[in-house]
């Protein structure tokens, strides 16, 4: 029963993962490494890259920030709307995110419900590509601290203020350096949703080429285009930051067990 177990696990896994991930690196060097570097080097294919980096550089800050205090108000707090908050966190794994992007499109376009309020370009322009990628992002860094916390309890925290800590000192001190991990894991989901997020950043972008075209939309216009070795090239890039984040949670468990 185990090696069946073991290698229907492995044979579904080589069948929907490793092949895949194959054929996009064999498509994307099909003609050489020539081609592939000028497909990744294209005024285009750097603009989509850097506006993605940007977007992430952005959403995953505000996430951490907001992860990190809305987990410890759930989990050392009760207050009314506690559930409510616990499901708004969640609610970015529902929604597709197509309609969140058509959200931000009511919102914030020509003829949205806040365009007279907010005269600033958002649809269509980085800050709602900004503002898709946050939304999309939300959950992760808080679902993966708010166990961690509760699981801890607020022991070292109250022996911590009967010592006279401030409640500052007490969470920078006491509270943030036992949340390494879980932070670390959050950080790196996060990062990785924000830069492989399509269905949100293609309602709000508009597709204009070396302006709004995040990596994802670029590898879409290149396929449209029949351009398909280009299409793999570019989304070997993707592929490239996902294996790296699969690297960064191998190398925070293994610090973590040195350390244990």
């Amino acid at each position: 029963m185990r090696r069946a177990l073991i290698v229907t696990a492995l044979g579904f896994l080589s069948i929907v993962l490793v092949v895949p991930l194959a054929v996009v690196f064999v498509t994307a060097f099909r003609d050489g490494g020539v081609p592939y570097l000028r497909a990744i080097a294209t005024p285009e294919a750097r603009a989509a890259l850097r506006l993605t980096l940007v977007a992430a550089s952005i959403a995953v800050p505000l996430n951490l920030g907001f992860g990190i205090a809305a987990a410890w108000a759930i989990a050392r707090f009760r207050f009314p709307g506690r559930r409510v908050l616990i499901t708004l966190i969640d609610l970015p794994f529902a929604i597709s995110p197509v309609v969140v992007g058509m959200m931000f499109v009511l919102l914030f376009g020509a003829r949205g419900y806040l365009s007279g309020i907010v005269h600033a370009k958002i649809v269509f322009a980085v800050p709602g590509i900004v503002l898709a990628t946050a939304f999309v992002t939300i959950p992760f860094v808080a679902r993966e601290l708010i166990p961690a916390l509760e699981a801890r309890g607020p022991e070292q925290e109250l022996a911590a203020l009967t010592l006279g800590a401030s409640p500052w000192q007490t969470f920078w001190r006491v509270t943030l350096p036992t949340l390494e991990r879980p932070l670390a894991y959050g950080a790196i989901l996060c990062t990785a949703r924000a830069i492989g997020e399509f269905g949100a950043v293609s309602v709000v972008s508009g597709h204009i080429r070396g302006e709004t075209t995040t990596v994802p939309l670029h590898v879409e216009i290149l396929y449209n285009d029949f351009q398909y070795q280009a299409a793999f090239a570019v989304a070997t890039l993707l592929v490239v930051i996902a294996l790296a984040t699969v690297v960064g949670q191998r190398a925070i468990q293994f610090r973590q067990r040195r350390r244990t």
